[in-house]
């Protein structure tokens, strides 16, 4: 059974609206208050997560606070590996399909569940920095 997310709760809301209110300019003014109602609800759960994310960024404990950047600098190499590894196809095609197929081997082997978690990390991290910015907080 999924859990219920506020998308969720406001789109049983809109149906509830067209049932409720049969006058377009009520059910119009009925939406509009949904809408504030959902936005609202969602700023408050972004305040909530980047909470959270500054207060790992500011920590004392350096295995906290350089958790995310540590992660984006092994995304970075593997990227930057690309380079050697095109070289390689020029000099040696076969062992440079060889590694590639047996890297992405090992790529599909990584759980979904996994990159999901890597995404939102990223987002959050790179959300972060920029409302550190924003406020003056970084540089």
């Amino acid at each position: 059974m999924d859990p219920i997310t506020l998308s969720s709760i406001f789109g049983i809301g809109s149906k509830l609206i067209d049932k409720l209110f049969p006058d377009p300019a009520e059910k119009a003014k009925a939406q509009i208050e949904l809408l504030k109602m959902q936005q609202q609800g969602d700023l408050d759960e972004i305040k909530v997560q980047l909470s959270a994310i500054i207060a790992e960024a500011q920590s004392a404990d350096p295995w906290t606070s350089r958790a995310r950047p540590s992660f984006l600098y092994v995304v970075y190499i593997l990227l930057l590996w690309s380079i050697p590894m095109g070289v390689l196809a020029i000099f040696n095609p076969g062992a440079a399909a060889t590694f590639t197929v047996g890297f992405k081997g090992w790529l599909a082997a990584i759980p979904d569940s996994i990159l999901q978690l890597f995404g939102v990390v990223m987002t959050g991290y790179v959300m972060g920095r920029s409302w550190e910015k924003v406020r003056g907080a970084a540089k």
